[in-house]
């Protein structure tokens, strides 16, 4: 593109995202470093008009971007982005307390209510299922009914406690020696590779003569295959009451329904990321997104790892299209790449 169309179609998309107002050639010529005229700034947003990057909500009225547009911007037009003092000091205040350290629910929790509030629009975090969970211990205890409580506990510290109830009857004696067994077999395994390697093991026929892998087997069928389902963590759904991208009730009602459904959220994130590729912090811009309710919406996410590669989860916020993507594109970074050092264990160390 050109550097005159460039410099006005980044005019308008600063301005708008800022006033909220269509922009018209008199504001863009204010603007201009070359001095253009009126009349040649109207030449030039009719010829970006008619290349979609552009549109007009009437004759009169001044020029808002498309998805188009606000997708040349992000691409092209922003640099690296960088984070305030200010949100880097508010982020570390929020994340690195002992009491987020210590609990990793609390920290997705707050992770999520942070990016809310740095957006005002909604954040969102995700961690990946349970099943990807590397196990550093598990404990079976006996409960009345047949029922037995299973505590995990991950190599990132994460605990999560569930009742199962099974048909055969177990003694504590018994439960206790086959937490020990799948400690002393499978610490530093995923939840879904312990799972599939017990199915594997109990085809052999020495486990016909293995009570502890039988119990295993019977114990973990259950008790690892409920973890499956991610856990969402969302905040600030009520944001978009406030905006007037969002007066049409019918739409608003379909957004809120929207962020109630979890497996969607997760699809969502999912895939604007993979859309991404390589991309440390993915934007999915107005109709790129394939679900509908989100057709005037921008997400921008980014996945989360453990230093070894294994997946964190992901976290994002999802508002307008009209966003303040160099703010944001930044504010989700950082938040990520703290995100993953909390929950591996490095926190201390501020970026």
């Amino acid at each position: 593109m050109e550097d005159r169309k460039c410099e006005i179609l980044a005019t308008i998309v600063k301005d708008h995202i800022a006033t909220g107002q269509p922009v018209g050639s008199f504001t863009l010529a204010r603007q201009s470093r070359e001095n253009l005229s009126s009349a040649t700034i109207r030449n030039i947003c009719a010829e970006l008009e008619d290349d979609g990057f552009l549109t007009h909500p009437h004759t009169s009225a001044g020029r808002l971007p498309t998805d188009k547009g606000y997708r040349f911007y992000v691409d092209n037009v922003l640099g690296s982005t960088r984070l305030s003092r200010s949100d880097a000091s508010l982020i570390n205040e929020q994340l690195l307390d002992e009491h987020s350290l210590a609990n990793p629910e609390l920290l997705m929790e707050r992770t999520s209510r942070l990016l809310s509030q740095l957006s005002d629009n909604v954040g969102i975090v995700v961690s990946p299922s349970s099943s990807k969970d590397i196990l550093h211990h598990i404990e079976f205890v006996k409960l009345p009914d047949s029922r037995i409580l299973v505590i995990t506990v991950t190599s990132a510290g994460r605990v999560q406690d569930r009742v199962i109830r099974v048909d055969i009857e177990f003694n504590q004696d018994e439960l206790n020696s086959t937490s020990r067994y799948l400690v002393d077999n499978f610490r530093g395994w995923s939840l879904a590779e312990i799972r599939d390697e017990l199915l594997i093991r109990m085809s052999a026929e020495k486990a016909l003569y293995d009570q502890y892998l039988r119990n295993a087997v019977l114990l973990c069928s259950q008790s690892l295959q409920e973890g499956d389902q991610p856990d969402v963590f969302i905040e600030g759904a009520s944001n978009i009451i406030a905006k007037t991208d969002f007066l049409d009730n019918e739409r608003m009602r379909a957004l809120f329904k929207m962020f109630e459904q979890k497996s969607r959220i997760v699809k969502i994130l999912n895939e604007c990321i993979e859309n991404a590729k390589r991309e440390a912090v993915a934007v999915s811009i107005g109709s790129e997104n394939s679900v509908a309710d989100l057709r005037n919406c921008t997400v921008i996410a980014s996945p989360c790892f453990y230093p070894g590669g294994a997946a964190v989860g992901s976290i994002g916020v999802v508002g307008p299209t009209r966003l303040e993507y160099d703010r944001l594109i930044g504010v989700v970074d950082y938040i990520a790449r703290l995100f993953e050092r909390a929950l591996a264990g490095n926190s201390t160390r501020v970026l």
